[in-house]
């Protein structure tokens, strides 16, 4: 087993940054690969961001150019980078891990709030 815990959510005003961490544990050598997804209230969770082996990466069309996701595997962390937030931005933000996709190991999702 895995087990994936988020941190750095918040409220933020529009324009603004944040920068989200999962920290993974436990039988990480069966990871290649890790992410992050969102959803909205009312909406179907989406794919934000993922990284995957030799450090390739994969983002939606909605946050190409303003967010960054990286991985730092001696601290078996991913990170995500978020820059000029907007308030359709807020959602909870779930981490994902898994060997060449995002699951089906999942932490419990840090909120997001873009707003004046």
């Amino acid at each position: 087993q895995v087990q994936l815990v988020e941190s750095g959510g918040g409220l933020v005003q529009p324009g603004g940054s944040l920068r989200l961490s999962c920290a993974a544990s436990g039988n990480i050598v069966s990871i290649n690969a890790m992410g992050w997804y969102r959803q909205a209230p009312g909406k179907a969770r989406e794919l934000v961001a993922g990284i995957f082996s030799g450090s390739n990466t994969r983002y939606a069309d909605p946050v190409k150019g303003r967010f960054t996701i990286s991985r730092d595997n001696a601290k078996n962390t991913a990170l995500l980078q978020m820059n000029s937030l907007k308030p359709e931005d807020t959602a909870v933000y779930y981490c994902a891990a898994g060997w060449n996709q995002l699951g089906p190991y999942w932490g419990q999702g840090t909120q997001v709030t873009v707003s004046s």
